[in-house]
Protein backbone atom coordinates (compact mmCIF):
# COMPACT_ATOMS: atom_id res chain seq x y z
CA UNK A 1 0.00 0.00 0.00
CA UNK A 2 1.26 3.06 -1.33
CA UNK A 3 -1.39 5.65 0.17
CA UNK A 4 0.23 6.10 3.99
CA UNK A 5 -1.28 8.22 6.68
CA UNK A 6 -1.51 9.49 10.53
CA UNK A 7 -3.61 11.22 12.60
CA UNK A 8 -3.19 14.27 14.51
CA UNK A 9 -6.23 15.05 17.67
CA UNK A 10 -7.24 18.16 18.70
CA UNK A 11 -5.51 21.00 21.25
CA UNK A 12 -7.34 23.23 23.70
CA UNK A 13 -4.94 26.74 24.09
CA UNK A 14 -4.90 25.95 27.46
CA UNK A 15 -2.84 22.90 26.66
CA UNK A 16 -0.77 23.96 24.31
CA UNK A 17 0.51 27.05 27.00
CA UNK A 18 2.29 24.34 28.12
CA UNK A 19 4.20 22.33 24.91
CA UNK A 20 7.51 22.50 24.73
CA UNK A 21 9.36 22.96 21.42
CA UNK A 22 9.20 19.43 20.90
CA UNK A 23 5.92 18.41 21.71
CA UNK A 24 4.76 21.80 19.66
CA UNK A 25 6.27 20.44 16.46
CA UNK A 26 4.94 16.98 16.85
CA UNK A 27 1.47 18.06 17.16
CA UNK A 28 1.08 20.86 14.14
CA UNK A 29 4.29 20.53 12.25
CA UNK A 30 3.27 18.25 8.86
CA UNK A 31 6.93 17.49 7.72
CA UNK A 32 6.57 14.30 5.41
CA UNK A 33 5.03 15.49 2.41
CA UNK A 34 6.28 15.29 -1.32
CA UNK A 35 8.09 11.65 -0.77
CA UNK A 36 8.96 9.92 -3.78
CA UNK A 37 6.43 7.18 -4.99
CA UNK A 38 4.19 7.80 -2.22
CA UNK A 39 1.21 9.02 -1.46
CA UNK A 40 1.21 10.60 2.41
CA UNK A 41 -1.73 11.86 4.48
CA UNK A 42 -2.02 13.29 7.64
CA UNK A 43 -6.07 13.21 9.32
CA UNK A 44 -6.96 16.00 11.27
CA UNK A 45 -9.65 16.12 14.12
CA UNK A 46 -9.75 19.82 13.05
CA UNK A 47 -12.71 19.86 10.86
CA UNK A 48 -11.65 16.33 9.54
CA UNK A 49 -8.78 18.22 7.27
CA UNK A 50 -6.52 15.73 5.18
CA UNK A 51 -3.51 17.49 3.86
CA UNK A 52 -1.29 15.15 1.93
CA UNK A 53 0.72 14.51 -0.96
CA UNK A 54 1.52 12.85 -3.99
CA UNK A 55 4.87 12.38 -5.90
CA UNK A 56 4.78 9.75 -9.09
CA UNK A 57 7.57 9.05 -10.70
CA UNK A 58 7.92 5.50 -12.54
CA UNK A 59 4.84 4.25 -12.06
CA UNK A 60 1.31 6.11 -11.19
CA UNK A 61 0.22 6.32 -7.74
CA UNK A 62 -3.78 5.76 -6.89
CA UNK A 63 -5.05 7.12 -4.01
CA UNK A 64 -6.56 4.93 -1.83
CA UNK A 65 -8.82 4.44 0.92
CA UNK A 66 -7.51 4.95 4.87
CA UNK A 67 -9.14 3.00 8.08
CA UNK A 68 -10.10 6.64 9.56
CA UNK A 69 -12.60 6.88 6.60
CA UNK A 70 -14.09 3.85 7.18
CA UNK A 71 -15.38 4.49 3.80
CA UNK A 72 -15.23 2.06 0.51
CA UNK A 73 -13.63 4.54 -1.55
CA UNK A 74 -11.59 8.15 -0.31
CA UNK A 75 -13.94 10.29 -1.81
CA UNK A 76 -17.04 8.45 -0.82
CA UNK A 77 -17.93 11.22 1.57
CA UNK A 78 -15.72 13.40 0.58
CA UNK A 79 -14.15 16.20 -1.75
CA UNK A 80 -10.60 16.99 -3.14
CA UNK A 81 -8.26 19.91 -3.69
CA UNK A 82 -5.10 19.44 -5.39
CA UNK A 83 -2.27 21.90 -6.61
CA UNK A 84 0.62 20.64 -8.66
CA UNK A 85 3.79 22.35 -7.42
CA UNK A 86 6.56 20.28 -9.87
CA UNK A 87 6.32 19.08 -13.11
CA UNK A 88 4.06 18.65 -15.54
CA UNK A 89 1.92 15.61 -14.48
CA UNK A 90 -1.92 14.38 -14.98
CA UNK A 91 -4.56 13.54 -13.07
CA UNK A 92 -6.73 10.61 -13.64
CA UNK A 93 -10.04 10.53 -12.45
CA UNK A 94 -12.63 7.84 -13.15
CA UNK A 95 -10.90 7.58 -16.30
CA UNK A 96 -11.23 11.24 -16.86
CA UNK A 97 -7.73 12.68 -17.51
CA UNK A 98 -6.83 16.15 -15.96
CA UNK A 99 -3.30 17.93 -17.63
CA UNK A 100 -2.05 20.14 -14.56
CA UNK A 101 1.29 22.37 -15.22
CA UNK A 102 3.12 23.76 -12.48
CA UNK A 103 0.68 25.64 -10.09
CA UNK A 104 -2.14 24.61 -11.51
CA UNK A 105 -5.20 22.85 -9.62
CA UNK A 106 -7.50 20.48 -10.05
CA UNK A 107 -10.99 20.06 -7.46
CA UNK A 108 -12.43 16.99 -7.28
CA UNK A 109 -16.20 16.23 -6.11
CA UNK A 110 -17.15 13.94 -3.82
CA UNK A 111 -18.66 10.25 -5.29
CA UNK A 112 -15.42 9.77 -7.54
CA UNK A 113 -13.89 6.21 -6.92
CA UNK A 114 -10.95 6.66 -8.50
CA UNK A 115 -7.99 8.84 -8.87
CA UNK A 116 -4.62 8.10 -10.06
CA UNK A 117 -1.20 10.15 -10.17
CA UNK A 118 0.98 10.54 -12.97
CA UNK A 119 4.19 12.15 -13.94
CA UNK A 120 5.16 13.01 -17.41
CA UNK A 121 8.90 12.67 -16.27
CA UNK A 122 10.16 10.25 -14.16
CA UNK A 123 13.62 12.60 -13.92
CA UNK A 124 11.67 15.38 -13.32
CA UNK A 125 8.16 14.10 -11.35
CA UNK A 126 4.94 16.08 -10.75
CA UNK A 127 4.64 16.93 -7.16
CA UNK A 128 0.77 17.09 -6.34
CA UNK A 129 -0.08 18.82 -3.04
CA UNK A 130 -3.75 18.01 -1.31
CA UNK A 131 -5.85 18.91 0.69
CA UNK A 132 -9.36 17.18 1.22
CA UNK A 133 -12.51 17.91 3.49
CA UNK A 134 -15.80 16.13 4.23
CA UNK A 135 -18.83 16.63 1.59
CA UNK A 136 -22.31 17.05 2.15
CA UNK A 137 -23.24 17.19 -1.90
CA UNK A 138 -21.01 15.97 -5.36
CA UNK A 139 -19.94 18.63 -7.51
CA UNK A 140 -18.36 18.58 -10.55
CA UNK A 141 -14.29 17.92 -10.99
CA UNK A 142 -12.71 21.48 -12.20
CA UNK A 143 -9.74 22.10 -13.81
CA UNK A 144 -8.12 25.83 -11.97
CA UNK A 145 -5.45 26.99 -14.25
CA UNK A 146 -3.19 30.30 -13.63
CA UNK A 147 -5.53 32.35 -15.71
CA UNK A 148 -8.51 30.94 -14.47
CA UNK A 149 -7.98 31.83 -10.49
CA UNK A 150 -8.87 35.06 -8.66
CA UNK A 151 -5.90 37.73 -8.19
CA UNK A 152 -5.86 40.07 -4.75
CA UNK A 153 -2.72 42.26 -4.37
CA UNK A 154 -2.66 42.78 -0.35
CA UNK A 155 0.06 44.61 2.12
CA UNK A 156 3.17 47.14 0.85
CA UNK A 157 6.97 47.40 0.73
CA UNK A 158 6.55 49.61 3.76
CA UNK A 159 5.38 46.74 5.92
CA UNK A 160 7.25 44.08 4.35
CA UNK A 161 4.14 42.24 3.15
CA UNK A 162 3.30 42.82 -0.10
CA UNK A 163 2.19 39.73 -1.62
CA UNK A 164 -0.30 38.02 -4.42
CA UNK A 165 -3.07 36.36 -3.12
CA UNK A 166 -4.13 33.51 -5.59
CA UNK A 167 -7.93 31.90 -5.02
CA UNK A 168 -7.99 28.61 -6.24
CA UNK A 169 -10.84 26.48 -5.08
CA UNK A 170 -13.32 28.96 -3.76
CA UNK A 171 -16.68 29.43 -4.35
CA UNK A 172 -16.22 32.42 -6.42
CA UNK A 173 -14.20 30.17 -8.78
CA UNK A 174 -15.52 26.13 -8.45
CA UNK A 175 -18.69 24.95 -6.35
CA UNK A 176 -17.87 23.83 -3.48
CA UNK A 177 -19.37 22.57 -0.64
CA UNK A 178 -16.42 23.57 2.19
CA UNK A 179 -12.89 23.19 0.86
CA UNK A 180 -10.94 26.20 0.27
CA UNK A 181 -7.32 26.66 -1.25
CA UNK A 182 -5.27 29.02 -2.71
CA UNK A 183 -1.47 30.31 -3.43
CA UNK A 184 0.24 33.23 -1.50
CA UNK A 185 3.47 35.09 -3.24
CA UNK A 186 5.73 37.58 -1.68
CA UNK A 187 6.94 40.39 -3.72
CA UNK A 188 10.77 40.88 -3.81
CA UNK A 189 11.81 42.57 -0.25
CA UNK A 190 8.76 41.44 1.55
CA UNK A 191 8.91 38.51 4.24
CA UNK A 192 6.13 38.93 5.72
CA UNK A 193 2.62 36.86 4.90
CA UNK A 194 -0.97 37.55 6.84
CA UNK A 195 0.17 39.98 8.87
CA UNK A 196 -1.98 41.68 10.54
CA UNK A 197 -2.70 38.32 12.02
CA UNK A 198 -6.31 37.11 12.62
CA UNK A 199 -7.97 34.35 13.71
CA UNK A 200 -10.87 32.49 12.71
CA UNK A 201 -12.90 30.58 15.22
CA UNK A 202 -15.15 29.01 12.52
CA UNK A 203 -12.61 27.79 10.33
CA UNK A 204 -9.34 25.89 10.29
CA UNK A 205 -6.56 26.18 8.07
CA UNK A 206 -3.20 24.61 7.06
CA UNK A 207 -0.39 26.36 6.01
CA UNK A 208 1.97 24.73 3.20
CA UNK A 209 5.42 26.17 2.51
CA UNK A 210 7.48 25.42 -0.74
CA UNK A 211 9.91 27.16 -3.31
CA UNK A 212 12.24 27.82 0.33
CA UNK A 213 16.07 27.37 -0.26
CA UNK A 214 17.62 24.48 1.36
CA UNK A 215 19.77 26.84 3.72
CA UNK A 216 16.56 28.98 4.65
CA UNK A 217 13.53 28.52 6.56
CA UNK A 218 10.26 30.25 7.36
CA UNK A 219 9.23 31.23 10.91
CA UNK A 220 5.46 30.17 11.46
CA UNK A 221 3.60 31.87 13.99
CA UNK A 222 0.64 30.31 15.96
CA UNK A 223 -1.20 30.11 19.16
CA UNK A 224 -3.80 32.67 20.67
CA UNK A 225 -2.98 36.15 19.80
CA UNK A 226 -2.37 36.98 23.84
CA UNK A 227 0.00 33.65 24.03
CA UNK A 228 1.83 33.24 20.60
CA UNK A 229 4.22 30.56 19.86
CA UNK A 230 6.40 29.88 16.63
CA UNK A 231 7.95 26.84 14.30
CA UNK A 232 10.43 26.92 12.09
CA UNK A 233 9.71 25.61 8.94
CA UNK A 234 11.41 24.26 5.88
CA UNK A 235 10.72 23.43 2.73
CA UNK A 236 7.64 21.85 1.68
CA UNK A 237 6.56 21.20 5.00
CA UNK A 238 3.08 22.11 6.01
CA UNK A 239 1.79 23.45 9.74
CA UNK A 240 -1.84 22.84 10.98
CA UNK A 241 -3.67 26.00 12.43
CA UNK A 242 -6.49 25.99 14.73
CA UNK A 243 -9.46 27.58 14.63
CA UNK A 244 -8.46 29.60 17.86
CA UNK A 245 -5.38 30.26 16.22
CA UNK A 246 -3.15 33.25 14.36
CA UNK A 247 -1.31 31.67 11.49
CA UNK A 248 1.38 34.32 9.70
CA UNK A 249 4.95 33.53 9.12
CA UNK A 250 8.37 35.31 7.78
CA UNK A 251 10.84 34.14 6.10
CA UNK A 252 14.79 34.52 6.19
CA UNK A 253 14.35 34.83 2.05
CA UNK A 254 11.68 34.33 -0.60
CA UNK A 255 9.07 31.59 -0.52
CA UNK A 256 5.46 30.71 -1.80
CA UNK A 257 2.27 29.29 0.76
CA UNK A 258 -0.71 26.91 0.00
CA UNK A 259 -3.39 28.02 2.28
CA UNK A 260 -6.19 25.34 2.69
CA UNK A 261 -8.82 26.07 4.72
CA UNK A 262 -12.60 24.13 6.02
CA UNK A 263 -15.23 24.74 8.53
CA UNK A 264 -18.72 27.01 9.38
CA UNK A 265 -18.46 28.84 6.11
CA UNK A 266 -17.29 29.93 2.11
CA UNK A 267 -17.06 33.71 3.25
CA UNK A 268 -13.06 34.13 2.85
CA UNK A 269 -13.41 37.92 4.42
CA UNK A 270 -14.19 36.05 7.95
CA UNK A 271 -11.81 37.08 9.97
CA UNK A 272 -11.27 38.69 13.22
CA UNK A 273 -8.08 40.82 12.65
CA UNK A 274 -5.64 41.42 15.83
CA UNK A 275 -3.87 44.61 16.38
CA UNK A 276 -0.23 44.18 15.68
CA UNK A 277 0.99 46.06 19.22
CA UNK A 278 -1.35 44.07 20.84
CA UNK A 279 -0.15 40.74 19.92
CA UNK A 280 2.25 38.92 23.10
Amino acid sequence: MKTQYTTRYAASPQDVKSYDTTRLREEFLIDNLMQADKIELVYSHYDRFITGSAVPTVAPLKLEVIDALKADFFLERRELGIINIGAAGTVTVDGTVYELDNKEALYVGQGNKEVIFSSKSAGNPAMFYLNSTPAHKAFPNKKIGIKDVEVIELGAPETANARTLRKYIVNSVVDVCQLQMGMTTLKSGSSWNTMPAHVHDRRMEVYFYFEVAEDQAVCHFMGQPQETRHIWIGNNEAVISPPWSIHSGSGTSSYTFIWGMAGENLDYGDMDHCKINELK
